[in-house]
């Protein structure tokens, strides 16, 4: 819910860039959000269009976080619009370090780091092997 949040917080904001994480899980609130108000007109008030205000509301950050989106992969946020290849490029991972469009939103401890998204510690390869041949 912070990732929702953060890309209300940045309403218009069109310059710099946003990491996976933030882009994907303000879609998924977003689109959780929008079923129930739709459920929620559609059943308890027996109207429509509930769910249109907030789309129409939250129309701006969709754009700026996808705009955001596109720029941490390096493109301009003109591809927003090109179907399909922005779903593509949007799931892409970030450019490492800083491009055109500012710095890496995930930091450089982030590339380096030795612990993956699941948080297991990786080993190196060749350390395993040398630890192996001295026992």
């Amino acid at each position: 819910m912070n990732w929702y949040l953060l890309v209300l917080k940045k309403y218009a904001t069109f310059n710099g860039r946003a990491r996976r994480k933030e882009y994907w899980m303000f879609t998924l609130f977003s689109t959780i959000i929008s079923v129930i108000l739709s459920l929620f007109g559609a059943l308890v008030l027996d109207t429509e269009g509930i769910d249109t205000i907030y789309s129409l509301a939250v129309l701006v950050p969709t754009i700026a976080v996808g705009v955001r989106r596109m720029h941490d992969v390096g493109k301009s946020g003109w591809f927003i619009i090109i179907p399909i290849y922005n779903i593509i490029l949007a799931a892409t991972d970030s450019v490492n370090g800083a491009n055109e469009y500012g710095e890496n939103p995930k930091g450089e401890e982030s590339l380096n780091s030795d612990i993956d998204s699941f948080g297991v510690v990786e080993k190196d390869i060749n350390t395993e092997a040398q630890e192996d041949k001295t026992i």
